[in-house]
């Protein structure tokens, strides 16, 4: 008698003490996305307050296109990353793409230097990768070594000077409008649906996942370890090249330092996105949060009248802020 009493005690005081939330609530918190989409929202609700430019239509359209280049190339490091790699050359294959377009369209025409541009750009991608996958070569010294050689190769093959009789028929993968919409921002979404199918809904996307989360015990499972750890560093190399022309037909020329530091914006992107750097983690809907994080700040910072020489600053210390957050909301909700 006396035990069931206590029982039905335990289980009274269980039901007071529970959190008052519900399932959906739960699973929903627990979703780093859903907290990083949170994290943007409440960014745009305090630069709107700060600056009465910031909702305007035209303004939203003009985040829109700044986030085209960065996230494209975002896009090619979460493939990296997720398997624990790290690809520091993306901005100097990015440049020699734009240089190898520039000096091949005369001979090619525009359709066929763009094809040159990113075969260039896929090629580097397949070198770092195979060092890196077949010769067990650190990621961060081949990929800092390619982009030295990548930013050299911009300088020779350019004459340490700007390319600047691009065909202006380039600008029409940009300011091209359907129903509206510009092309690149189009080509931006279009690309991130089929970046979230294939991470999600196919073999090839859970073996990169297998890959970043334990290498070994995916090649023990009979994974295609060797062709799925390569494979990210071309994707990688292709959409840097990618994202060059769209940066190409903006501005109609080509320089030999377009493209610096172009990584690690990428870099931060992916990682503000909720991507684990040790791989394993991260969703290519996430990437995007992360680089719409990462332009409103820019573009905000903009509208404010910030020196360009205190942005940086701002815009690291926001950044390392917001993953503090993040990381102590997940260590708690991870507790529940």
């Amino acid at each position: 008698m006396s035990q069931s009493i206590q029982s039905g005690r335990q289980a009274v005081r269980e039901t007071v003490e529970a959190p008052r939330q519900s399932p959906i609530v739960g699973r929903l918190a627990k979703r780093l996305e859903i907290r990083m989409l949170a994290l943007a929202l409440v960014l745009a609700a305090a630069l709107s307050l700060l600056s009465p430019y910031f909702l305007t239509t035209n303004n939203l359209f003009n985040i829109l296109d700044q986030s085209v280049v960065i996230g494209i190339l975002s896009v090619g490091m979460t493939f990296v990353i997720l398997t624990g790699g790290i690809d520091l050359s993306v901005g100097s294959v990015a440049g020699l793409s734009g240089v190898v377009f520039g000096i091949t369209f005369h001979h090619l025409g525009v359709p066929g230097a763009m094809l040159a541009a990113i075969a260039c750009g896929s090629f580097a991608g397949l070198v770092s990768g195979w060092l890196i996958a077949y010769f067990g070569l650190a990621a961060f010294v081949v990929t800092l070594g390619m982009m030295a050689i990548g930013r050299s190769l911009c300088y020779i093959l350019s004459n340490q000077s700007s390319i600047s009789d691009i065909p202006d028929s380039l600008s029409a993968i940009v300011y091209t409008e359907v129903l509206g919409i510009p092309t690149n921002v189009i080509f931006l979404i279009v690309l991130y649906m089929l970046g979230w199918a294939y991470l999600a809904r196919t073999k090839g996307g859970r073996t990169i996942y297998a890959i970043g989360s334990n290498k070994e015990a995916a090649r023990a499972a009979g994974l295609s370890v060797l062709f799925y750890s390569v494979l990210p560093y071309v994707v990688a190399g292709g959409l840097a090249a990618v994202a060059m022309m769209f940066s190409v037909g903006q501005i109609l020329s080509v320089d030999p330092l377009a493209g610096t530091a172009w990584e690690l914006d990428a870099i931060a992107a992916v990682v503000i996105g909720g991507a684990s750097l040790f791989g394993g983690r991260g969703t290519i809907i996430g990437t995007l949060i992360g680089v719409l994080i990462m332009v409103m700040i820019r573009n905000g910072l903009n509208l404010m009248n910030v020196s360009p020489y205190w942005q940086g600053s701002a815009i690291g210390g926001i950044i390392i802020v917001a993953l503090l957050v993040e990381r102590l909301i997940s260590a708690r909700v991870g507790r529940r």
